[in-house]
């Protein structure tokens, strides 16, 4: 499938699909309670079907309905059997499923698309779980899937580099049901809010864990709660691409359901983007994007929102100044090496960017349609979507089934604002 975009100014107001993230984990901690769980306004999202796929082969009962997932949970016993998961494109699902796998003794192979199996490492998770007992195979490559995990892990002491925040989160919720109290140490912290996301939901069900500074977890383990009800909130990822078009295109625009109190990292973008010049007034349960002038370039550590790179690396080509991303070095491996992908395209456009080990610098620019390649990634396809939106001239995107990933509505959405965007099948 394939995008075909004009040049377009927007207006309206918008309703922020939930959160992947939190819908993730919600699933996952509904799998694990006792009881029946109530998960409304989910992601209905390709790695939200895999997370459900994955927990009812760890023995839980999922009734998906429209608006809600109802969840039977195994009570922190996972179910002893030989069992196949496929994480599709969800990183989410292979480091979380995986760790939660090394609670049972029987063996679980991991496996995904091709972005997952070249493009996703594992090692540093399949290093720590070696450490207290699992027994890990790797199937084809050293550090990537598939993999074979034969549990079971104990309480103990665990180790692992944390520049991927996945890997970290996955740990800390697989030794909060280990029967007894486990350490977890971690260099080269990274990502931390999604740390911090994952710290909020074990919290939420009384999970002791103790933080010291991001490099020393102590967790408590013994884990057992009740099943529970939520609602899912809106989210910041998603969020970031109707606001980087309406700052480009100088348009005015409303966006609900995001909370600003919620954990969610890239909430820091409109942080960043208010520092740069961007007119945005922040409401309970509303942000007004009103009409605002040429940013201002500045420096950018983006560790903290990693997925805010892409949109801003556009946003870059239209600031007054000179703009440089840091500490992004992480973001080569996600779906995509977004540093890449997202300075070869711009490129494609006419965009002035320099592409660095750890980030990119971007300077004023001049775009112009063409044809375009999502790289396979519903960020890298989203972004340049918000680029074409103020490039002269057609813009088609190739390949861009993948924004289904993150966000299901993202072209009727664009659409009801006025964005002259289309399907080419």
């Amino acid at each position: 499938m394939k995008l075909n975009i004009f040049s377009s100014t927007l207006k309206g107001t918008l309703t922020v699909p939930p959160s992947k993230s939190h819908t993730l984990r919600a699933i996952l901690f509904a799998c694990m309670a006792k009881g029946t769980s109530h998960i409304k306004h989910y992601l209905k999202s390709p790695d939200t079907y895999r997370m459900i796929d994955a927990v009812r082969e760890l023995g839980a009962l999922v009734n998906v309905q429209e608006n809600s997932l109802i969840i039977e949970g195994v009570k922190g016993s996972i179910a002893p059997k030989k069992r196949t998961i496929d994480a599709g494109n969800s990183g989410q699902v292979l480091r979380f499923i995986g760790a939660l796998s090394a609670l049972s003794p029987s063996e679980t192979t991991l496996t995904g698309d091709h972005s997952i199996c070249h493009q996703r490492p594992v090692k540093a998770l399949a290093d720590a779980l070696k450490e207290q007992g699992a027994v890990v195979s790797y199937l084809n490559e050293v550090n990537h899937p598939p993999l074979q995990i034969t549990g079971t892990i104990s309480p103990g002491s665990f180790s692992l580099s944390g520049e991927d925040s996945q890997p970290v989160s996955a740990l800390l919720m697989a030794t909060a049901f280990l029967k007894g109290p486990s350490h977890i140490y971690v260099t080269s912290p990274g990502e931390k809010p999604w740390i911090e996301l994952t710290l909020s939901w074990m919290k939420k069900f009384g999970l002791k864990v103790k933080n010291n500074d991001f490099m020393h977890y102590e967790v408590e383990g013994n884990a057992e709660y009740e099943g529970f009800n939520t609602k899912i909130p809106g989210d910041f990822s998603s969020a970031a691409y109707p606001i980087g078009a309406a700052l480009i295109t100088g348009s005015c625009l409303t966006l609900y359901n995001l909370d600003m109190q919620d954990a969610q990292g890239d909430k820091k973008l409109i942080d960043t983007l208010i520092l740069m010049g961007a007119h945005i007034e922040i409401e309970k349960d509303a942000i007004h994007i009103k009409n605002t002038g040429k940013l201002e370039g500045i420096k950018i550590d983006v560790n903290d929102f990693i997925d805010a790179i892409t949109i801003l690396a556009v946003i870059g080509c239209f600031a007054s100044s000179k703009m440089e991303i840091v500490n992004a070095s992480i973001a080569r491996n996600k779906e995509s090496d977004r540093i890449y992908a997202i300075a070869t395209e711009l490129r494609k456009m006419g965009a002035t960017i320099v592409e660095k080990e750890d980030g990119l610098i971007i300077y004023p620019s001049i775009l112009k349609g063409t044809t375009l390649y999502s790289h396979k990634d519903h960020r890298v396809a989203m972004a340049l979507s918000v680029a074409a939106l103020k490039a002269e001239g057609e813009t088609i995107i190739e390949d861009v089934e993948c924004i289904k990933k993150s966000y299901p509505s993202f072209i009727e959405d664009f659409q009801s604002l006025g964005a002259n965007i289309y399907i080419v099948a």
